[in-house]
């Protein structure tokens, strides 16, 4: 049996940089499978071969199917897996991409544990999204109203821009066709940036459910995540592609986002991102953790914060 320290899986420096990756790939109606080392969809059009190093999320709308062994393959390559609606705009199921470390999931629990730094993480998040506006000293609610505020703002200086006549956010919840072209451009780019937000999240080994502005859902950090980029990336792209054409709102925000995201480096921004949020006051490089060769390393919690090396008998006899 392959231990949790001596598993197959491909060693940190053997994968692609989160930041050097295609941010998703969507599939729908398609039959997934694997040759050699990339990743075969069979659809009406023929196969298409996608190397699985080179995709940072695999977004399945509906009618895929998909094999163990290409689930397996896409795991070992550190990928994300969400089975989403169609368009992409409801997320149903995650598949946990791989991640050795658990430094930065303890210092987000420590973060996330205590009041005060849980508040101070939140206006660090309120800075980033708006820099020009100093959070110090707001409590939460009036960060919420600030975020609101702008928020809103943006959507009317968007509609401006791309003279597009805007009547307020309206979203019904399962019911995408329901809302007006801006609207369903607005739903696809959020649920896009929640899906490259929680891919990031889960490749860096941090806790999708402790999150420090929302709260209460098994993804509240990664929302967290996907937010810091809304009205920078999403909101703007959104009303662009509503502006061109209403027809085929939810595929054309897709590849409209995924061209602006690989222009922008997003990724590799996200990942800086997430480790200055998560542990101010160090220095934070743009390679990631783990660039270095390391098998997993597995401790053992001892008495007072001391960690000792697992694999070794510790009976009472011995002195440690």
């Amino acid at each position: 049996m392959t231990t949790v320290s001596r598993r197959g899986a491909s060693s940190p420096r053997e994968l692609t940089r989160i930041g050097d990756r295609l941010s998703f790939v969507y599939l729908e109606r398609a039959v997934i499978h694997c040759a050699d080392n990339a990743i075969t969809a069979a659809d009406g059009d023929g196969v298409r071969h996608l190397p699985s190093a080179t995709i940072g999320t695999l977004l399945l709308g509906p009618g895929t199917k998909i094999s163990q062994q290409a689930v397996r393959l896409l795991g070992e390559s550190g990928v994300g897996i969400v089975w989403v609606g169609e368009h992409g705009v409801r997320y149903y199921a995650g598949g946990r991409a791989l991640s050795r470390s658990a430094a930065l999931a303890e210092a987000q629990a420590r973060l996330w544990a205590n009041p005060r730094t849980r508040l101070e993480v939140a206006r660090s998040m309120y800075a980033l999204r708006f820099p020009d506006d100093d959070p110090a000293g707001r409590s939460r609610r009036e960060l919420l109203g600030k975020e609101g505020d702008r928020v809103k703002a943006c959507y009317r200086t968007e509609a401006a821009r791309t003279g597009i006549r805007w009547r307020g956010r309206r979203y019904a919840q399962g019911d995408f066709a329901s809302g007006d072209a801006p609207n369903q451009a607005v739903t696809a780019a959020g649920q896009c940036m929640y899906g490259i937000a929680q891919n990031v999240v889960a490749a860096l080994g941090c806790i999708p459910g402790l999150g420090f502005v929302h709260s209460g859902h098994e993804l509240s950090f990664a929302l967290d995540i996907a937010d810091l980029y809304k009205t920078e990336i999403g909101i703007p792209v959104a009303f662009e592609t509503a502006a061109e054409s209403e027809e085929d709102i939810g595929p054309r925000v897709r590849r409209a986002l995924r061209d602006r995201v690989h222009a922008a480096g997003l990724l590799e921004r996200c990942v800086h991102d997430v480790k200055t949020l998560l542990t101010p006051g160090t220095e934070v490089g743009s390679a990631e953790e783990g660039d270095a060769p390391q098998r997993d390393r597995v401790m053992l919690q001892s008495d007072r914060g001391e960690e000792v090396e697992s694999g070794a008998n510790l009976g009472e006899g011995l002195i440690w």
